[in-house]
Order: structure tokens, then sequence, then C-alpha cells
């Protein structure tokens, strides 16, 4: 019974044996307690090391925003806007007017085009029908000339013969010679107008001036279509406070903004020591902070030919007795590979990690 109940057993031990028994429940904990302090730092260096592993093959970046082409819209001729069709925040299709611009002018342009024309084509068809060009006028001068010759031969002879004053000789002699200039200005006009008929290498079989003239009614008819600016591509206006009705509008000068359809990138800016592994093509995932929960995939499209600071409107001069060496950022271009069930708006706050290793973890 001594056995079965350990108090009683205690009770009828000597001290010797009491000192044992109560020792060996101590040496117990002691050891629980250490192997407890072993087992904590253990844990923290297994669990580091399956993190450092995990990171393995990988690189991520937080510096990374939601890019989209974008498009500025203006106008190719200046003028009053006169209809606005979109405003800001509207989708379009390639194609779809967004505003017209105050046409008159460029019809008033047309019709002087046309006036121009057809005063060019009426005086092709005098100079075609002139005196200078038929040879009439060359015809009487000849006959002038004929006429003058033979009168001269007459009076000279009668010169000769001394039945002729020098004054009269001398005026017969005058006239011929008028008759002889009268030709040489008419095969002169009859050589101008030719000119005036003719048609040069740029523009053959047509004259230059009814040439110029369509040249210039073609320009009019030009400017009068772009009147009417159509979005160049399909997309979502923005920044369209300056498109209003009234407003003059300046050649070349943007007056609305067009952010592409389907051209959504994210641009991340990596650290320079994390591009020694990274090569084109290698899978990415990316993370929205406007979407928690929402990761696409995409893959690395192309690594930046330079750092941001040399694209900078004032580059970093580090030629300097006090210079510190800062890390660097190469700008990747990450290709998004599945269509998103959120909108992505340009400028969006990303995270990218890019799998150098060339597998998704």
């Amino acid at each position: 019974m001594a056995e079965a109940d350990p108090e009683i057993s205690l009770e009828n031990s000597g001290p010797a044996d009491r000192t044992a028994m109560t020792s060996e429940p101590a040496r117990k904990r002691q050891w629980s307690r250490v192997a407890l302090m072993l087992s904590v730092p253990l844990a923290l260096l297994v669990a580091g090391a399956f993190y450092w592993l995990s990171l393995q093959g990988q690189v991520t970046t937080d510096n990374a925003y939601v890019q989209q082409d974008k498009v500025s819209v203006s106008a190719l001729v200046g003028g009053e806007i006169t209809e606005v069709l979109v405003g800001e925040g509207d989708s379009v299709k390639e194609g779809d007017l967004l505003f017209r611009i105050d046409a008159e002018p460029y019809r008033l342009q047309i019709q002087q085009a046309n006036a121009a024309i057809a005063s060019a084509q009426a005086n092709v068809t005098a100079l075609a029908n002139s005196s200078d060009l038929s040879g009439t006028d060359i015809s009487a001068a000849r006959e002038d000339i004929a006429f003058a010759q033979a009168n001269f031969d007459r009076q000279d002879a009668l010169f000769q013969r001394g039945f002729l004053t020098k004054a009269d000789h001398d005026a017969a002699q005058h006239r011929l010679n008028q008759a002889r200039e009268a030709l040489r200005q008419a095969q002169a006009r009859q050589q101008a107008a030719r000119a005036k008929l003719a048609t040069g290498a740029a523009v053959p079989g047509e004259n230059p001036q009814v040439a110029a003239g369509k040249a210039q009614r073609a320009v009019a008819e030009l400017a009068l279509r772009r009147t009417e600016v159509r979005a160049p591509s399909a997309g979502r206006v923005a920044q369209a406070e300056r498109l209003q009705l009234g407003q003059q509008v300046v050649q070349g000068l943007p007056v609305l903004t067009l952010v592409e359809d389907g051209s959504s990138y994210v641009e991340a800016n990596f650290k320079e020591t994390d591009l020694a592994d990274m090569q084109v093509g290698q899978p990415a995932e990316v993370h929205f902070d406007a979407y928690p929960g929402l990761v696409l995939k995409g893959h690395v499209e192309s690594i930046g030919a330079g750092t941001g600071s040399e694209f900078s409107v004032i580059p970093a001069q580090n030629a300097t007795g006090n210079w510190v060496k800062v890390t660097q950022r190469v700008p990747v271009r990450i290709a998004i590979d599945e269509k998103s069930p959120r909108p992505l708006i340009a400028g969006l706050s990303t995270e990218v990690t890019v799998f150098t290793d060339g597998k998704k973890h």
C-alpha cells in the first residue's frame, strides 16, 4: 500500500530519499525553460531563413504607377469653336467628332480660289484668240515691209539719178526700217503669248495660272475639312477645360487630351541593384493600392535606357567635393497581360514584383 500512495511513501522515506524525489521535477522544469528559450530564437531563425529563401528569384518595388498612352488633340486650323460634342470623361471611338471650328472663313477662301481659277481660264481663252498668237500682226508687218521696200527702191533710183532730194530718200529708208521693227515686235508678242499658254514639267498639260488656282482651292478645302476635329483613336476625354463655345483656338495648341483605351501599362522604378538578373519577358505581378486584393499578371516589356535623373530637366551634377552616392532608379515598363475587372486610371500607385527566375513563386 505504501508503494501505491506517494505521500505515504514520502513520509516513510528518509531525508536522502525525499531530496532525490523533489529535485527530479525541478530538473525537468529547468530543462523545459532552457528548451523554451532555445526554441524561440531557433523558430525566428527558421522563419527568417524561410522568408529570405522566399525572396530569392524576385525583386519588388512600390515605386510604380499606372501609365496610359495619351494624345494631345489640337486643331490644325485656327478659329472660333462653334460646336462642342464631348465633355470631360466622355468615351469616344476613333473618328468621332469632338468639336467644330467656324468654317465660314474657309468657305470664302474656296470662293476666292474658284474666282482665281475662272480668271485664269478666261486669260487662257483670250490669249488663245489674240492677234499676237494668231500671227495676223506678223502678216501685216511683212506686207508693210514689202510696201516700204518697194517704195524705197523707187525713191533710191530717183535719188541716184538726181531727181529726188536726200531728205525724201532718208524718209523712205526710215519707213522701211520701221516696218522691219514692227515685224520683230509682232514676232516677240507672239512668242510671249505662246509662253503664257505654255505648260511646265511640274503640271504638264495645264496652264500654270489655272493650276495655281486649283492648288489654292485644294488648300482651302483641306482647311475647311479640318474645321471638324475628330478623335484620332478610341479613348476617354481629359483636360477639356479649354473646350468651350466661343473659345478661340490657336493652330497647333492642344485643346484636350485623349487617354487611349487598352494602352495601360505600369512604369516601375527599380533600384539599379535590382537589375542584375532582370530581363525582358520575365513574369511579373501587379498589386494596386486603390484595389486591395486585385492582382494582375504581366511581364517585363522593356528596361529603360537611362536612369530617371538622366532625363530630368536639370540633371544632377556629381562633380563636387561633398558628393554623396545615391542609389539610382531605372524605369522598367511592365506590360499587363490580362484584362482588369476594375478601371485602370493613369497615375494609380502599384506594387510590382518581377520573378527574375522566370517562374511565379
